[in-house]
């Protein structure tokens, strides 16, 4: 098999399209994108890095030495990341609270499946008067753990840990509002004159801006996956196949992070949030191999190491999914 440049090959194009236009981005939230490259790359390795192995690493998707120098500090004043001195480096190792977010994430994240709905609502009820300010912060950080909002100060989700959701929110900085707020499971009502769970998920959630996010998503993605899948069997760079397996899942962690995951009775007709999911675990799968290559040539400790993939580290996208729960 013949191996191609994704910078100069025309037959893989929409992979150049893709990373092209990352790289013409006016503003980028780098470090969301570290983020991103730490879940994905570093915590199977040990989740520790050298910064100049870091901006190595991201230096072709143009993001600048001074950039992510701001972005890493920021995450470990934020306690993300901790450094760790050795000699004249040092690493940045993810902290534990850092590290219990990632593995919460990754299990949404890199599942085939959405969850087994219990049928049971997750509430957070706000019992307590809230500064303005903090409030907006509280809804915004509980929009990126995929909660519906409902009139009375009453966030819901359909399958969120409610404690993983209070330690994220303590990991955000919020930990001064948990007293004012109440967690609750709400089970289905048996009466037939009581409001319905479609009715609640039309007032809590605006699912039409989350599909048309998803069909961006399928619609930016699925013809490097047609490529792939054709019979030139095109197989990409190394590099190239890390930088954009890295961008797919940087993408649709974005996309899951604010999804609510509903089961698919209460979701719309062609939902494209299964395809989106789908084409994801396809090509990442098919970008894998070159993009481990890329990571053993290029990631390096402080130390002058290199960290190799721990044997424990969760495989991704497996086919037995950690979401799909026995049956209730």
């Amino acid at each position: 098999m013949r191996r191609f440049s994704a910078l100069t090959d025309p037959v893989i194009a929409p992979i150049k399209q893709r990373l092209d236009d990352f790289r013409q981005q006016r503003r980028v939230q780098a470090g969301s994108l570290i983020i991103s490259a730490f879940g994905d790359a570093i915590v199977p390795r040990g989740g520790r890095i050298w910064l100049g192995s870091l901006i190595r690493l991201l230096e072709p998707l143009e993001l600048n030495e001074r950039l992510i120098r701001t972005s890493v500090f920021r995450l470990a004043k934020e306690e993300w990341l901790r450094t760790e001195t050795v000699g004249r480096r040092a690493d940045y190792v993810l902290t534990q609270s850092g590290r219990q977010r990632f593995e919460e994430a990754s299990r949404h994240i890199y599942a085939s499946h959405a969850p087994v709905w219990d049928r049971r609502w997750r509430l957070i009820l706000v019992v307590k008067e809230i500064d303005p300010k903090e409030r907006d912060r509280l809804r915004k950080a509980l929009f990126w753990q995929g909660f519906g909002v409902l009139p009375g100060d009453c966030f819901v989700h359909p399958s969120a840990d409610l404690t993983a959701a209070f330690d994220a929110l303590v990991a955000e900085g919020l930990g001064s509002l948990l007293d004012c707020l109440m967690p609750l499971l709400a089970a289905d009502s048996l009466s037939g004159l009581s409001a319905n769970d479609a009715d609640l998920v039309r007032r809590a959630w605006n699912l039409q801006e989350l599909a048309e996010s998803y069909s961006a998503f399928v619609a930016t993605y699925l013809p490097i996956l047609a490529e792939l899948r054709s019979e030139r069997q095109t197989e990409v760079d190394d590099a190239d196949a890390f930088l954009l397996r890295l961008l797919l899942i940087h993408d649709y962690r974005r996309l899951l992070l604010r999804d609510p995951e509903l089961p698919e009775v209460l979701l719309p007709a062609d939902w494209p949030g299964q395809k989106a999911r789908l084409l994801c675990k396809d090509l990442y799968r098919r970008l894998l191999p070159g993009a481990e290559r890329h990571l053993d040539a290029t990631l390096t400790l402080a130390d002058g190491s290199s960290p190799v993939r721990l044997p424990s580290s969760v495989e991704r996208f497996p086919q037995d999914d950690p979401l799909l729960a026995p049956a209730l």
